[in-house]
């Protein structure tokens, strides 16, 4: 890993723009010139009148040519004061006003633009800490964020993730994932999961979804329960701790399926686990006329680029249609979706549309995000991107 560290005594190197953006990324068109930035550098940035602008992370490789981290005049930026504020006030947020500690060792300590580090996201299981990269700047930088996370959690141990979509966008590589695998285990809400650090989607683990499992397994006593595309099984697991008169979890990864029973081990509880192609088993489920009181469909994301949307969205309607099709007459139905580009008023619409496809009634009561441990800046709406709707089925 790269061991840069920038110091507010080496002057940055200097970008104008043509114009400003209307949030904290600006693009390619409107650079007007660059001068001695290398990819991944920490810029100096100046509006088309020569005034201090900010400061950004620079990569002319990437979608986002600039991610910019600060509108502080460059002259007298320090990056390391920088992240030292910006991880103080982010962890304070979750300890002393979300009080996250009370009911959960697992949860997101930093979420990109929310929390003003764009680029970069950050959990923590009790005392390890994963960081996810998505910008080659802020991958630089990442002996810099351990030494302001430590100052806060001076035992922790770091683990380094960045999707290979990422790596080949931004244009940077990761050393060789060490074996054996690194595994904690984690609690919220008194449910407990185990956590595979350097393996699995993400960060290991999805920590956006804490409440939206804890309020569904109020749904679950009595009710046979279908959880398509499980993971690791936390919808599901929920549901079984809450009395749920059967659990079935359908995941396609056989290393995942396993962890999920590993985890309704652990609690103590069953659920079965169909490792099996979930439109596979949902048209199998159909054809033999299964309908269960409690279904959750909770896919990965289906729209990771503008290039994929349509064949996303397509897909979502056909999750949506065939999972509907299982839930029996007043049942509950949980749908999410966590593609950032697809809004909550688009996937209210889909799911609209998947109900009149398949001929059912829906009644929606609910739609929710990410926890409150996933704030959104106000300047980039598109941090928004956990959508979850609960529904009544006739």
């Amino acid at each position: 890993m790269a061991e840069k560290i920038f110091s507010v005594h080496k002057a940055l190197p200097r970008v104008k723009l043509s114009h400003a953006p209307a949030g904290p990324n600006a693009f390619r068109r409107m650079i007007d010139t660059v001068e001695r930035a290398e990819p991944g550098d920490l810029v100096a940035v100046y509006d088309k009148n020569n005034n201090p602008y900010g400061v950004a992370l620079f990569n002319p490789k990437s979608q986002i040519t600039l991610r910019i981290i600060s509108r502080a005049n460059p002259d007298t930026f320090s990056i390391d004061r920088h992240l030292d504020e910006r991880v103080s006030r982010a962890v304070a947020f979750r300890r002393e006003m979300l009080k996250l500690p009370a009911t959960t060792d697992a949860y997101r300590l930093v979420h990109d633009y929310g929390d003003g580090l764009p680029g970069l996201t950050a959990d923590i299981y009790k005392d390890q800490i994963t960081l996810e990269f998505y910008s080659l700047g802020m991958f630089k930088l990442a002996p810099n964020l351990e030494a302001a996370f430590r100052k806060h959690f001076p035992a922790a141990g770091f683990h380094h993730r960045a999707s290979p979509y990422t790596r080949e966008m931004e244009g940077f590589s990761m050393p060789p994932v060490p074996a054996p695998a690194r595994k904690t285990r984690i609690t919220e809400n008194g449910v407990m999961f185990e956590v595979d650090l350097q393996a699995g989607y993400k960060t290991g683990f999805f920590c956006d979804q804490r409440e939206n499992r804890q309020y569904t397994s109020g749904f679950a006593a009595g009710k046979n329960m279908l959880d398509i595309c499980c993971y690791t099984g936390g919808f599901g697991i929920y549901g079984a701790k809450a009395g749920a008169a059967s659990v079935t979890s359908v995941e396609l990864d056989p290393d995942v399926c396993e962890m999920a029973k590993r985890n309704a081990n652990i609690n103590k509880c069953r659920i079965d686990v169909a490792c099996a192609d979930a439109f596979t088993y949902m048209r199998q489920m159909m054809e033999l006329k299964r309908r269960y009181g409690l279904v959750v469909l909770d896919p990965y994301k289906l729209v990771a680029n503008r290039d994929e949307r349509e064949k996303g969205i397509f897909k979502y309607k056909d999750f949506n249609r065939l999972a509907l099709g299982l839930v029996e007459e007043g049942g509950v139905f949980v749908t999410c979706s966590c593609s950032g580009m697809v809004s909550m008023d688009e996937f209210s619409y889909i799911v609209r549309g998947a109900a009149a496809n398949s001929g059912r009634r829906v009644q929606v009561f609910k739609k929710s995000g990410a926890g409150p441990d996933h704030p959104v800046a106000a300047d980039y709406p598109e941090g928004e991107y956990l959508k979850c709707i609960w529904a009544r089925v006739f």
